[in-house]
């Protein structure tokens, strides 16, 4: 189980790199990507694209979690 500071920290340092520079970028997007992304299009009531790479997963999971609400911060 992790603690707070190392989930806070991860947030920050793994959110805040732009997929483009990913070495892995370009392999096809991981199975969690997979399973958020279509979860997120139906959501979203959007197509899922099964063919996008980690980076594109990664920015379209962004987009789409700002048309569902699901990318907002909690507030509180």
């Amino acid at each position: 189980m992790t603690d707070k500071a190392t989930q806070s920290h991860a947030r920050e340092s793994n959110m805040e790199k732009d997929p483009s520079t990913w070495v892995t970028g370009d392999e096809p997007m991981t199975g969690a990507q997979h399973s958020y992304l279509k979860t997120l299009s139906e959501e979203a009531k959007e197509a899922f694209d099964d063919t996008l790479t980690k980076a594109q997963a990664s920015e379209r999971i962004e987009e789409l979690q700002a048309v569902t609400g699901r990318g907002e911060p909690q507030k509180g």
